[in-house]
């Protein structure tokens, strides 16, 4: 028994599935109709099914696998054509299914390719120093009160949150600065929860975790441009990559 993985879709005639493996190690091929098409791949119901996809979740390095194959076939297909990307694990019976599938959602996966059609995805990232109010310098307070702890304290605490908040405005300041300049130079943008530290690998704190839709011909700009707009913050812009922000078939 097989099922059959969806890894994006794109206009019929637009071209062949890559020569590579899979997220089952097997080849990619098209199924299609007579104006859309489906780049898929027949994997092995066991451990593909719904069962065996709910246990995948749970496992971290399956998961990982599963995202760099799945990305990998997207990426490799959308070098030359425009693509759809589907959402990582949807699975159909058969290609009859997926067929099916193209048919019923016709208007909608067209309208995906159009909007995505001469652009690609960039991420962009914003790092700035701990936004944690510093320390007081010892006995600040108590100098400026005769001494009282109770009111050096109270002080203290009461700079704190005014720093604290200092701090943190200036942190949202610079991610909204950042991502003017970007969204300046884009066509649509996706912003996320900033990743926590243990995540991003970095010491910094995380204010802007977004993507963009650029189109081609402005990719150079928006990357010079967006490199250098943090200001003193840390911008890290990736790409290009595939629409996957901007482009799932499925939920256009």
């Amino acid at each position: 028994m097989s099922l059959v993985w969806v890894y994006a879709v794109q206009e019929a005639g637009a071209g062949e599935a890559p020569d590579m493996s899979g997220v089952d190690g097997e080849r990619p091929r098209v199924v299609g109709t007579e104006e859309l098409a489906a780049v898929v791949g027949t994997v092995a119901d066991d451990g593909f099914d719904e069962a065996g996809l709910a246990a995948a979740m749970e496992d971290l390095g399956r998961i990982e696998m599963l995202v760099r194959a799945h990305h990998g076939v997207v990426a490799a297909t959308a070098q030359d054509r425009t693509v759809a990307p589907v959402r990582l694990a949807t699975v159909f019976r058969d290609d009859d299914a997926v067929t099916a599938m193209l048919r019923q959602r016709h208007d909608d996966i067209r309208a995906a390719l159009d909007r995505v059609r001469g652009r690609r995805e960039w991420g962009v990232k914003v790092y700035v120093d701990g936004t944690a109010a510093p320390p007081p310098a010892p006995d600040a307070g108590a100098a400026s009160t005769g001494d009282r702890p109770g009111t050096a304290y109270l002080l203290r605490r009461r700079a704190d949150r005014d720093r604290g908040a200092e701090a943190r405005e200036d942190a949202r300041a610079v991610a909204e600065r950042v991502a003017g300049t970007a969204a300046a130079c884009a066509v649509d943008v996706r912003r996320f929860a900033p990743q926590d530290a243990r995540l991003s690998g970095r010491t910094q704190e995380m204010v802007l975790n977004a993507t963009f839709l650029v189109d081609r011909e402005r990719e150079d700009e928006f990357r010079d441009t967006v490199s250098r707009s943090g200001d003193g913050a840390v911008v890290e812009v990736t790409g290009p990559w595939p629409p996957f922000s901007f482009a799932a078939a499925e939920e256009s």
